[in-house]
């Protein structure tokens, strides 16, 4: 999220893809902005029409990168970031094999616990669970 931030400050021919979920949103987070929040039935109709790069079940809500607001900034020239984990980032490079690919590691997983606790929207299971995901992920 701050390094992106900052990317799109910086750099007016960078542009972010706005990932979709069946999460719920948290404190201060914008429908379209921060996510495309969508119900469970939604996201199902939208991977039966083929309308995701990549999409994968996390925790038990749905996350995906929608392919044609993606493919529209892409034919318009704009340079996209998508900020997806390393399960989507596999299956979009297997269609984007031109793409350039960065794996961004926290500055510790002492500092990546922080981060997730002071979001204040995980329980402690679900904190544990993540936690060991972002371990196997730094560690692929």
């Amino acid at each position: 999220g701050t390094i992106c931030k900052a990317l799109l400050e910086k750099h007016d021919d960078i542009f972010i893809s706005v990932s979709a979920t069946t999460r719920n949103p948290r404190v201060g987070e914008v429908d379209g902005v921060n996510y495309h929040f969508l119900t469970k039935e939604e996201f199902k109709q939208r991977i039966a029409e083929d309308d995701f790069l990549e999409h994968a079940e996390v925790y038990g809500n749905y996350y995906g990168t929608p392919k044609s607001s993606v493919e529209k900034m892409l034919d318009e020239g704009k340079n996209v970031i998508l900020e997806i984990d390393i399960q989507g980032a596999l299956k979009v490079k297997e269609k984007a094999t031109d793409g350039v690919f960065i794996f961004i590691l926290p500055p510790s997983m002492e500092e990546l616990k922080q981060r997730i606790i002071k979001r204040g929207s995980e329980t402690p299971e679900s904190l544990m669970t993540r936690f060991k995901s972002a371990y196997k992920e730094i560690n692929y």
